[in-house]
């Protein structure tokens, strides 16, 4: 198991998205160097933290996309209600 501490949102001034996009590779670099081949990830700082899901899910998806280590290959992102899994939805749109 991998584990982060996503930062809480203090109004958007504070360097949050970077923070948070940190989290999600550092995650990543984790993965890769232990050789797992998949990942699955919680919207991070979206909950008790208070990080808007509306620019969250962007910073997550562009974290994931610009990853371009071999591993790992195979990312979920997991949703706990069906409006969260539609906001991925919408991000994870092919470019």
């Amino acid at each position: 198991m991998i584990h982060t501490v996503g930062p809480v949102w203090l109004g958007g001034s504070e360097d949050e998205a970077e923070l948070l996009a940190g989290c999600y590779t550092a995650c990543l670099q984790i993965a890769s160097s232990q050789g797992l081949r998949r990942i699955a990830f919680p919207a991070i700082s979206c909950g008790i933290h208070g990080f808007p899901p509306e620019r969250a899910i962007p910073i997550a998806v562009r974290a994931v996309r610009h990853w371009r280590a071999e591993s790992p290959d195979h990312v979920v992102f997991c949703c706990y209600d069906s409006g969260m899994a539609e906001r991925y939805r919408h991000c994870l749109v092919p470019l």
